[in-house]
């Protein structure tokens, strides 16, 4: 792809519909209004693995039109089921060249990519008027994270979801409504984890260099899949969801889980960013994966009437948190999605969280897990005093298409996901340098460390991909 072109054609077509967009009082995609009943036009970026399981979910719906396929992988095993359901769709290995060529009939975007390639796809869909569905978490770095909400702000008509799908689930509506009727409340402390097997256990953390140089399969653009990063040879521990393990590439469990995990108590306690992440814990800690074990303390200011609160993390097989008396079994979510490598591995404690407030302990699980007061003597006790929950009018996926079409707000837009999402990256730069961040949350800046400051943006872009750090 000739990135000049691509630069040239991005720009044009950003101020194009940045002039679309402003208009206001009519719902708009790619500048065309929708008629109700329509189906919407959707592309779909990444088509194997967790891509294909989006698209999958997105299809089924019934609410959308696939009209593009976009993978830098086109023909690998992990596609063919996604090729053979869609064989007469148009298909592309670069998502700039797809949006060149088809951007006018595209009107939504799903993005099933590694975290780090989430960033340029979005910003490039956003600036020409397309819907976005990405999954989480928004983006690898801080900084991306901020141009992303700014761009949101900016193509106010655009509407946006990140696909923590249990924020569409049951937890979301028992949560808001225990919130609103001061069954939750003066929360001071939460408890999350993930304590399963992650891919990189077992792995050397002695480890000096990144994997040596492999043959490139035939069927993969290597130079696309880097996107705007730079300085990486192929080899098999960078794809198909080993990607995840570094920090280069993604955000390890806590970037994976913790959006399932924590995203009702982030929204609802109006957490914001934290003022100060401390490792407690990173056991196997070196420069390039993830630690083995994790245990991470965020805390937060008193907001409005709300106590100071501290959220603590822990991931790693034999890094369990401390269990309340009264606990129970820690169920699993059934609706979780496996990864890509099998099915989630047993752990002796499932994914959830541990909620504690002045007068009330919660336990919850991940996902669309509802919460249950334990012991469960106070659960009994309270259950007449419990609102009703109403049930979620859409899944998340439906909820997504539904508001592209102009009838629900979608209910992880970024400016809710957003800063989740940076949560997770001052987490993940407390995992990757090992020291405590201190945060300025007003200026958005950490003031005591440079090199963790400087982490917030990165390394500057490849060649060829500066246009997308533009808002």
């Amino acid at each position: 792809m000739n990135n000049d072109y691509s630069r040239r054609s991005f720009l044009k077509q950003a101020m194009l519909a940045s002039a679309a967009i402003a208009a206001p009082g009519i719902l708009m995609a790619n500048g065309k209004p929708l008629k109700a009943g329509e189906k919407v036009n959707l592309a779909c970026i990444g088509i194997g693995n967790r891509g294909g399981e989006i698209i999958q979910a997105l299809y089924k719906t019934g609410l959308a039109n696939i009209v593009a396929l976009c993978d830098v992988d086109m023909g690998a095993p992990h596609t063919l089921d996604t090729l053979k359901q869609f064989p007469d769709v148009p298909r592309f290995q670069d998502f700039r060249q797809m949006f060149d060529k088809m951007g006018k009939k595209i009107e939504a975007v799903s993005i099933g990519v590694p975290d780090f390639a989430h960033f340029p796809i979005t910003m490039m869909a956003m600036s020409l008027g397309i819907h976005v569905y990405v999954e989480k978490p928004m983006a690898r770095t801080f900084n991306e994270v901020e141009l992303m909400m700014k761009a949101a702000k900016k193509y106010p008509k655009v509407v946006t979801q990140m696909g923590n799908q249990g924020h569409s689930e049951a937890n979301y509506f028992q949560f808001k409504a225990w919130k609103e009727a001061g069954i939750i409340k003066d929360v001071t402390a939460v408890t999350a984890h993930m304590n399963s097997s992650r891919r990189w256990h077992g792995w050397d953390t002695n480890i000096k260099s990144f994997p040596a140089t492999e043959p490139t399969p035939d069927t993969l653009d290597w130079n696309v899949w880097q996107m705007q990063t730079h300085g990486h040879t192929y080899n098999k521990d960078f794809v198909n969801g080993q990607w995840r393990c570094w920090f280069d590439f993604g955000m390890g469990a806590l970037g994976d889980w913790g959006a399932h995990t924590l995203d009702t108590v982030h929204q609802f306690l109006d957490l914001g960013l934290p003022y100060e992440v401390n490792p407690v814990k990173l056991t196997g800690h070196n420069d390039f994966f993830y630690p083995t074990s994790t245990t991470l303390s965020f805390k937060f200011p008193k907001r409005g009437d709300m106590p100071p609160l501290e959220v603590s993390w822990y991931d790693g097989v034999d890094n369990l948190p401390p269990i309340p008396a009264g606990y129970g079994v820690s169920g699993l979510d059934p609706n979780i999605p496996p990864p890509s490598n099998g099915a989630i591995k047993p752990a002796k404690l499932n994914p959830g969280k541990i909620i504690y407030s002045k007068e009330l302990t919660f336990k919850g699980g991940s996902h669309g897990s509802t919460l249950s007061i334990i012991p469960e003597e106070k659960a009994k006790e309270m259950e007449s005093k419990l609102p009703v929950v109403p049930k979620s009018p859409s899944n998340h996926f439906a909820n997504f298409l539904l508001a592209c079409k102009g009838q629900e707000q979608t209910r992880s837009p970024f400016s809710i996901a957003g800063p989740l999402s940076q949560m997770f990256c001052l987490g993940v730069m407390a995992q990757w340098t090992g020291s405590k961040i201190e945060f300025d949350r007003e200026k958005k800046i950490v003031t005591n460390n440079k090199h963790a400051n400087d982490l917030l943006v990165g390394p500057p872009p490849r060649k060829g991909w500066e246009q997308y750090y533009k808002v």
